[in-house]
């Protein structure tokens, strides 16, 4: 009876966990087909205008579409959208280390730290005194100096676990970096034409001055010239500085409420060091050992600009116009401020290491 009864236990959960599976799938599909079409669009069109590039293209037509097409904000589509944006994004930083060996990546990431440092300790100091005296509130201030000066809603993410802020003030700071990070993807890239920055110049100046991970890919590789692998090594060398910054927030939180980190919860470990970064030095590594065939480099190269570019048109097809407005003035404000110091600082710094 009991054999017969796990048994039939069995039967009854194995097709429901296929059945939870497909309906996953089945979510994911419209969207995430949605961005697979604007991707090819935008890389077909990217080669006809090589200045502006096929991942900008990506987003600047997701937005157009969700702005001006209905059907493009259908609720039914957000799955996939979300599942462009993230998860896909991320495999494609992955698929891009194999093309990266980790002497390179220690030599890059070594030769980022001075205008790294420098960048970030402007957008930290500067987030406390600027937001003050605009009257902007300590967490708000707090989320967008560390959003800007380390890896945009993803230190903001990782943030919020250990602060526990107002949802609200999230939402500002969220809002705030969003806005930034699409003014850098237009504007970064014939800015640094217009100034004659070489790709690796670019790539330290956009890795080390651009919020997200998206916003960074996509300015780089609009960029060309060998900037995108050079600012994704510059930049996930700069993530890793969310790992001291967190432990340091947990710390003054605890002592500015009296309650210890135990008692409001482990640190974000998972958001700290995120899977894909960990990725990334696992296929750098197989590329320095030999294991990934030089003549696969070129495929897989475009393998993962293709993918950053579905990424992209998920993240532009998610846009709403309203999420700007959301944002508020003064944080806006502060982050425009906090955007150009922060970007001057890192061409400054550049002028002065002799690195532009």
């Amino acid at each position: 009876m009991t054999t017969s009864a796990v048994t039939g236990a069995h039967d009854v959960r194995m097709p429901d966990a296929g059945g939870r599976r497909q309906a996953r799938v089945r979510a994911l599909l419209p969207g995430l087909l949605l961005c697979v079409a604007v991707a090819a669009v935008a890389t077909g069109l990217g080669r006809e205008v090589p200045v502006i590039g096929g991942p900008v293209l990506a987003i600047v037509i997701g937005i157009v579409l969700s702005t001006l097409v209905p059907w493009a904000r259908n609720e039914s589509l957000t799955p996939g959208l979300v599942f462009a944006s993230r998860p896909v994004l991320q495999t494609s930083i992955v698929v891009l280390g194999t093309g990266l060996s980790l002497q390179e990546v220690l030599r890059v990431g070594g030769a980022s730290l001075p205008v790294m440092f420098g960048s970030l300790a402007v957008s930290l100091i500067g987030a406390q005194l600027i937001g003050r005296a605009l009257g902007v509130s300590r967490d708000v201030r707090t989320l967008i100096g560390v959003g800007t000066g380390i890896c945009g809603a993803s230190a903001i993410a990782a943030s919020t676990a250990v602060m526990k802020p107002r949802d609200s003030d999230v939402a500002y700071a969220i809002g705030t970096i969003f806005t930034f990070n699409i003014a850098a993807v237009l504007l970064f890239p014939p800015l640094g034409h217009l100034i004659g920055m070489s790709g690796h110049s670019f790539g330290l100046w956009s890795g080390t001055a651009v919020n997200d991970m998206s916003s960074v890919v996509a300015a780089a590789y609009s960029f060309g010239d060998g900037a995108g692998p050079y600012a994704i090594v510059v930049k996930l060398t700069r993530s890793l500085m969310i790992i001291p910054i967190v432990v340091v927030l947990a710390w003054a939180t605890s002592r500015r409420t009296g309650v210890g980190v135990a008692e409001r919860g482990a640190l974000p470990w998972r958001k700290v060091v995120p899977a894909f970064l960990v990725g990334f030095v696992i296929a750098a590594a197989l590329d320095t050992v030999g294991v990934i065939p030089h003549s696969w480099h070129g495929g897989l190269s475009q393998l993962g600009t293709f993918l950053i570019t579905v990424a992209l048109a998920g993240i532009g097809l998610s846009m709403r116009l309203r999420q700007l407005r959301q944002a508020g003035l003064r944080p806006l404000v502060l982050g425009g401020i906090l955007w150009i110091c922060v970007a001057g600082t890192s061409l400054g710094l550049q002028l002065v290491t002799g690195t532009i």
